[in-house]
């Protein structure tokens, strides 16, 4: 073998990369994304003005506060989602709740894009389940070669029955289902009871 490792000369940001990709998948990272997009134009539009040549155009409402608030809000829910996932239920019921506010207070919802990206940041919050472990054969104990480790039943595409190798029988704590011990035929009379 060679004496430098595979891991030495690996460039940061390769590293970076796959921290990065390790940490995005374990968490619901377009989720909280989209619902931060949706609440900036939310927050944006009602403070902004537009200059067409000398014309200032200011596009504020009445309604100023709350697009700020709902912007915010929308913003730290998608934080939210990213560095606490156990409350992404949550979190996307908000975020589409807030969606919704945002199209009557809101500008109709920063012009529709906060509100589409806020609504689809929700969705997808609700729908995100964290990924199973990978199903990776264990290893066999320390000190025991993989000769000598015992092997349990396995089974083939084509049955579903285990096929035991040595006379060891796993699983024999299970109870086998017994056979009925009544009859269970069907009165001629139509199944009524004889009292009846």
């Amino acid at each position: 073998m060679s004496p430098e490792s595979q891991g030495q000369n690996e460039h940061y940001l390769s590293v970076f990369r796959r921290t990065f990709r390790t940490w995005r998948g374990n968490r619901p990272f377009w989720a909280g994304l989209f619902t931060m997009l949706g609440g900036v134009p939310i927050a944006y539009f009602p403070y902004a003005n537009m200059h067409l040549g000398n014309v200032t155009l200011a596009m504020s409402t009445t309604a100023g506060a709350g697009s700020l608030i709902i912007g915010v809000l929308l913003i730290t829910l998608g934080l939210t989602m990213w560095f606490h996932s156990i409350v992404r239920v949550f979190a996307g019921v908000a975020a589409i709740l807030l969606a919704l506010i945002s199209i009557p207070v809101a500008n109709i919802g920063g012009f529709l894009i906060g509100f589409l990206f806020a609504m689809l940041g929700g969705a997808l919050s609700l729908s995100w389940a964290p990924g199973e472990p990978g199903t990776e054969e264990a290893a066999p104990a320390a000190g025991v070669p993989a000769e000598a480790a015992p092997e349990g039943p396995s089974f083939t595409k084509d049955e579903q029955t285990p096929e035991h190798s040595g006379g060891e029988l796993y699983g024999s704590a299970v109870p086998q289902q017994e056979p009925a011990q009544y009859d269970t035929t069907v009165e001629v009379d139509g199944g009524r009871h004889r009292a009846g």
